[in-house]
């Protein structure tokens, strides 16, 4: 059996490596020179900045990985750090475990007992949107001023567009396992300590740059797939030069590209095409300091244009280096704004934020980066793949380095039984 893995993002890579470690014969395509996808890494101003996921999380699996590609010894892990939340005027710690939430005045004390009341609520509904079970389960303060701006920040989105049944698939789940929301949540925002955050001195593009090489005879990069037709035992692959005939295919590209590739081998593409991508305006500061930790988001009350912050130079050591996110669901107007005016905003409200001032290394603009989780994603209920076909993308399921690395092990492991 062969796969044709549509996409050398980390998703078709991974599963690249999966494949041909189960002896599955398989081949990789994607239009760009450079592999990755949205993990892009570029040097600007003497600064390494991320244009798309700022860190991972140094989970076995991205271990292993990485060691299969001969770059796990380059991993840098940050020290522990708080992540923060900026609220009533000023920066104030996250409760993401026990002792940061005895000790953060974030929320008040019968607001923090609310919080700690979540599991004598109703289980999460799939039809809720995600601001509605979090207010229910944790009262409106400790939405709007943490779990809101945390979890929305993780998509740019809007958790109040936002259906459970999508965006918190992966945590309803755990509650059902783990007895409620707040134990799920938990597991999946405090586990720092395991699995802390990740990078390599040279980005995160270190990684798949790393898998494609080691699988250069597997990796067909510049090279775009421009049609995939069924036939009757698999599947044709066409590229601008050649065709390659495969039993099973795998699409890993973003929606839009998957719905045109998809467009009379699968049903109800176009609802692919319909799915809503947030923009976003990246701003990268170089700070003369950092407070120690993650970074921060921003309270749902403040009158603040930033989403949130990342302090790369404070995790890996890069010079003050930080990213200012602007835009999303709230504000895609933002992005029409001029580089200075970008460059204003930016800077005048970290140093609000943080007390630091900062100079701007670059600016970038994204007019479709994140998938939103919004109202769009009931159309891929519709959406049907013939046999042998498959998506594997973080629009069908969660985002996240790990995560991405996690599907492509597990739908490794079904191809692989098929051959069987």
């Amino acid at each position: 059996m062969t796969v044709g893995v549509v996409g050398a993002g980390i998703t078709g890579l991974a599963l690249t490596h999966y494949l041909r470690e189960r002896d599955v014969d398989v081949i990789t395509f994607d239009a760009r020179e450079a592999a990755g996808g949205v993990i892009q890494s570029q040097q600007r101003d003497g600064h390494v900045v991320e244009l798309g996921p700022q860190r991972m999380r140094a989970t076995p699996g991205i271990r292993e990985l990485a060691g299969a590609a001969g770059v796990e010894d380059d991993i840098v892990t940050a020290s522990e750090g708080s992540l923060f939340v900026y609220s009533r005027g000023r920066l104030r710690e996250a409760p993401t475990d026990v002792k940061p939430f005895l000790r953060t005045d974030l929320l008040s004390w019968p607001e923090k007992l609310r919080f700690l009341a979540e599991p004598l609520t109703r289980d999460a509904q799939p039809q809720e949107s995600v601001a509605d079970v979090f207010s229910r389960k944790f009262g409106r303060a400790a939405y709007e001023r943490f779990v809101g701006p945390l979890y929305g920040g993780l998509y740019a989105s809007d958790p109040s567009e936002m259906p459970a049944k999508f965006a918190l698939e992966g945590l309803m789940r755990r509650e059902q396992e783990a007895g409620s929301l707040l134990s799920a949540f938990r597991q999946r925002v405090g586990s720092g300590e395991k699995s802390p955050a990740a990078s390599f001195p040279d980005g995160l593009q270190t990684l798949p740059e790393a898998l494609a090489d080691t699988y250069a005879d597997s990796v067909h990069l510049d090279e775009p797939v421009t049609a995939i037709g069924q036939q009757r035992a698999g599947y044709s692959l066409e590229t601008p030069d050649s065709e390659y005939d495969v039993d099973q295919v795998v699409v890993t590209t973003p929606a839009d590209v998957a719905a045109d590739l998809l467009d009379g081998v699968a049903e109800n593409t176009d609802a692919l095409a319909e799915l809503t991508y947030n923009p976003l305006a990246l701003v990268y500061l170089a700070a003369d300091g950092l407070p120690s930790g993650l970074g921060y988001q921003v309270a749902y009350d403040e009158d603040l244009h930033t989403l949130g912050v990342s302090f790369n130079g404070a995790m890996f050591d890069r010079n003050g280096l930080c990213t200012v996110f602007l835009g999303g669901m709230h504000d895609p107007e933002i992005l029409t704004q001029s580089d200075d005016q970008l460059d204003e905003i930016a800077t005048t409200e970290f140093e609000r934020a943080t007390g630091y001032e900062a100079e701007v290394v670059d600016i970038v603009r994204r007019d479709r980066w994140f998938p939103a989780y919004d109202q769009t994603w009931w159309g891929l209920d519709d959406v049907t793949t013939p046999d042998g076909m498959h998506l594997a993308t973080n629009y069908t399921a969660r985002m996240g380095i790990p995560s991405r690395v996690r599907e492509a092990r597990e739908l490794s492991e079904r191809l692989a039984e098929s051959v069987k």
